[in-house]
């Protein structure tokens, strides 16, 4: 299905500086975390969903979604899309459900997901990293005790 926009040319300069990868947020995260000695891969194409931060050793995947993409507060937004409602409201029902489904897989495969909203974590990003510290200490701690056998 083919779309064609009459968008005006700042509404496609903003589009075209949206990338999926690199941005501010991950960026920070991750920078915070390798500090705290975290190693983890970044956009790991090997998993689901390509996280934005998978923690190999843990099985511990971070996907930081933007809003407008990934449908924060979406009962509710979705009335305030006025253009090109036919294109962007299924396109982001189609992103929800992909989401859903990426996590049940990689929850199938032995994975913990955890999924911040964007602007949350640009806030504050210590929060977050706080929040990724505890499951990596869970996941040590349970590595201990099988070990521990």
């Amino acid at each position: 299905m083919k779309y064609k926009f009459d968008s005006d040319p700042k509404t496609r300069k903003r589009m075209a500086r949206v990338h999926s990868t690199e941005g501010k947020d991950e960026i920070i995260l991750r920078r915070i975390l390798w500090e705290k000695g975290v190693h983890y891969r970044k956009n790991y194409k090997e998993l689901p969903g390509k996280p934005d931060i998978a923690i190999t050793k843990y099985k511990i995947a971070v996907f930081i979604d933007g809003e407008f993409w990934h449908g924060y507060d979406w009962q509710n937004y979705q009335k305030h899309i006025k253009r090109n409602r036919d294109y962007w409201i299924p396109k982001i029902e189609r992103n929800m459900r992909r989401d859903r489904d990426v996590n049940e897989r990689l929850e199938a495969m032995g994975w913990t997901v955890l999924r911040f909203w964007s602007k949350k974590v640009l806030k504050n990003p210590e929060y977050y990293a706080e929040l990724i510290m505890i499951y990596v200490t869970g996941a040590k701690e349970d590595s201990n005790e099988k070990g521990a056998l």
